[in-house]
């Protein structure tokens, strides 16, 4: 008996599927993130180079600083922002003023993250009661406003760089345990965390092997866009003199000390301020490209 002729179909050409871009290349693909990652860069290289861009130091008052009248200069070829009330370069203070904010943006919501997650994760993972205690104290410290909270810490420990990061960290971490708390929750219902209970693994590995790595997306876009509130709440302060003092410069405090001049000199405010809302603007564009990237399901919300 003959053996039946199986027909000779051409072999479809799988071709491979093409990995998906990573983080780095899909940010700068978007042309808003982009712009917020060079506007970061421009003020990382401004701070971190402040020394060798300007010939001034921050506080040197130069005699040909002022007008014969004892008024500041406007921007001309030697001061390229013009002088402040006392003589000093502009340009240069605002440079200076970048380390301090970028400081105190990083390091105030660096520990405004850690204690938000770590409060978040406990009450989200254990429940009971004491998820119930640390949420209720998260409620009751979202009561208060933040600005006056602030103002309020600021005002009975003495103002300096290192308090003020930990004032705007005391007031900063209650919406991200907030959010921790959401996603612990929701993850500890899971049935591989409940597979992982039933096999007697224990809370710790539990938490560092599947609970925090799920929250990694969530932590890098929080601490992204935290870091704009820090920076306009440190220039808040600030400006209302209970934050960084003079006569380290600040952008807050640069406004404050010449914001008598701003009519007949409107470039002492004007300069800081738009340093102020770019760095803030730009973190915020990075951190809602980074959300779209990291959290698909909230691709195209605001």
């Amino acid at each position: 008996m003959a053996n039946p002729v199986t027909p000779d179909f051409p072999a479809a050409s799988a071709s491979p599927a093409r990995p998906r871009p990573g983080i780095w290349r899909r940010l700068v693909r978007r042309p808003l993130a982009l712009i917020g990652l060079v506007i970061i860069a421009v003020t990382l290289l401004g701070a971190a180079f402040a020394p060798w861009l300007t010939a001034f130091g921050p506080d040197e008052q130069m005699f040909d600083g002022l007008t014969l009248s004892g008024e500041p200069l406007p921007p001309n070829t030697t001061f390229w922002l013009g002088t402040d009330l006392l003589g000093r370069d502009l340009l240069t203070r605002i440079l200076y003023g970048a380390r301090t904010s970028l400081f105190i943006g990083i390091i105030a919501n660096g520990t405004a993250l850690l204690i938000g997650t770590l409060v978040g994760v406990t009450a989200g993972y254990f429940r009971g009661w004491i998820g119930s205690a640390l949420m209720r104290f998260t409620d009751l410290m979202m009561a208060f406003p933040a600005l006056l909270l602030a103002i309020c810490l600021a005002a009975v420990f003495q103002p300096s760089l290192w308090i003020v990061a930990m004032v705007i960290a005391l007031v900063n971490w209650v919406q991200t345990a907030r959010v921790m708390f959401t996603q612990t929750s929701s993850l500890t219902e899971r049935e591989f965390i409940a597979a992982e209970k039933t096999l007697g693994a224990s809370s710790a590995r539990i938490l560092l092997r599947h609970i925090l790595p799920h929250l990694i997306p969530t932590i890098i876009v929080w601490g992204t866009l935290g870091i704009s509130t820090t920076v306009l709440l440190e220039a808040t302060l600030s400006y209302l003199g209970i934050g960084v003092q003079p006569p380290t410069p600040s952008w807050g405090n640069i406004i404050f000390e010449n914001q008598t001049y701003f009519q007949a000199a409107p470039w002492l405010v004007f300069f800081p301020g738009v340093a102020i809302l770019a760095l803030a603007l730009a973190f915020n564009l990075v951190g809602d490209a980074l959300r779209d990237i990291l959290d698909p399901t909230q691709r195209g919300r605001s």
